[in-house]
């Protein structure tokens, strides 16, 4: 199976997360408590985890929009907010419009969909 352009970003973007999120956790100057470093490491690694299945979400919208035959998925942008998909751009007819919120709500993870921005075409 061949893999979709998105996979390698998203395992680029996930990897450059994390390398970020450790250095972050390594400059501790050792004047805190040993507790207080643990703390700070989980709440930086669930931060982190956001991150990353946010950049999930975004890359697997995207790639299904590009893979479906039915969707210009070019002309469609993706972001993703703490589970939250939005959509923008412009699509050829109010059917391609409901296709792409109906995809984006099937991707494991999304917990609304806002197309406000997605326009269609005259």
């Amino acid at each position: 199976m061949k893999k979709h352009p998105w996979t390698y970003i998203a395992i680029t973007a996930t990897a450059a997360l994390g390398l970020m999120m450790a250095g972050g956790v390594a400059a501790d100057d050792g004047r805190q408590s040993q507790a207080q470093p643990m703390l700070l490491a989980s709440e930086t690694m669930e931060k982190a985890g956001d991150a990353v299945s946010d950049t999930w979400i975004t890359s697997k919208v995207k790639s299904t929009f590009l893979a479906d035959s039915d969707l210009d998925g070019m002309d469609i942008k993706v972001e993703t907010t703490q589970g939250v998909v939005s959509l923008s751009g412009t699509v050829s007819s109010e059917a391609e419009k409901e296709l792409a919120i109906q995809k984006t709500k099937s991707i494991k993870g999304v917990k609304d969909v806002s197309a406000d921005a997605l326009m269609v075409a005259d």
